[in-house]
């Protein structure tokens, strides 16, 4: 007869319980409250919110790196896909597709980084993924500080050096939108302003055409992971977030003008790095 110990039992508890408690928070009110609320943050500076939203994923919700990353990209899609037809009404499809030349200028270089992305991600280990994750926050902070309030002026470059720049700048967004699950939106903006001339309400439209087909790329090299399997087994949270996700950039687009620059724009930035310190101890 088997003698079964009372530590046999334990351990064999031990794990279940762990995944009962894993799995606690993400309920759906949960899940739908803080897309609401990260999609306000973003609907607020015109982001889609993604950068904040893996932190959460991350420490509240208790994926681990990569599934996190995976979610946060189907996430951002949702938000993405929808956020173009939105902004229609200010800057109509005529208007993205009169400055076609840019958009495939950025894309030659987003697509291929986005590729290469997904693919270092996958292989990655997870404690050297969460540092990653955790210095590209720190440097979005920066951005945010630094480019967001950039003014459509005279382009830095012309003509083919112009070209040369937005294919590399182009392929380092494209590396940050795949590691990360975001649109990229927070790099593309400045660079649209600052190296093409373009006006801000323009680069914002502009900068999601493309991240939008960037995005599918880093997406499609994931699904060939296994951990791609994260999306199946999470298809209704995923939906929740995704639709807190849109309701709460409705909600902050809204609120638009309400809290100034001065304030906003720090206050995002210590939230990033508050959560970068977070995931890099994670």
């Amino acid at each position: 007869m088997t003698t079964v110990h009372a530590r046999d039992i334990c351990a064999y508890i031990s794990p279940m319980t762990d995944a009962a408690n894993t799995s606690l928070p993400r309920h759906p009110a949960a899940a739908f409250s803080g897309g609401a609320i990260i999609g306000a943050l973003g609907g607020l500076i015109g982001l889609g919110g993604a950068e904040f939203r893996l932190p959460i994923l991350i420490g509240f919700f208790n994926f681990a790196a990569l599934e996190a990353v995976i979610l946060n990209k189907a996430m951002s899609l949702v938000v993405v896909a929808t956020a173009l037809p939105f902004r229609a009404g200010t800057v109509p499809f005529g208007a993205i597709a009169d400055n076609w030349p840019i958009v495939i200028n950025l894309l030659a270089g987003s697509l291929i980084g986005a590729w290469f992305g997904a693919g270092w991600a996958t292989r990655l280990r997870s404690e050297t993924l969460y540092k990653v994750i955790a210095i590209m926050l720190v440097a979005i902070a920066i951005v945010l500080m630094l480019g967001h309030d950039a003014t459509a002026g005279q382009p830095l470059l012309t003509g083919v050096a112009q070209m040369i720049a937005g294919v590399i700048a182009g392929f380092i967004i494209g590396i940050v939108a795949a590691l990360l699950g975001v649109a990229g939106g927070e790099l593309l903006i400045p660079t649209l302003v600052l190296l093409f001339g373009a006006d801000i309400k323009l680069a914002g439209s502009l900068s999601l055409a493309v991240s939008l087909p960037t995005m599918l790329v880093g997406f499609t090299r994931y699904s060939r992971d296994q951990s791609f399997s994260v999306i199946g087994r999470n298809k209704v949270f995923l939906l929740i977030m995704a639709a807190g996700s849109i309701v709460g950039t409705f909600i902050g687009g809204l609120l638009l003008g309400i809290v100034p620059n001065a304030v906003l724009l720090p206050a995002l930035a210590i939230i990033l790095l508050i959560s970068a310190v977070k995931v890099w101890r994670h």
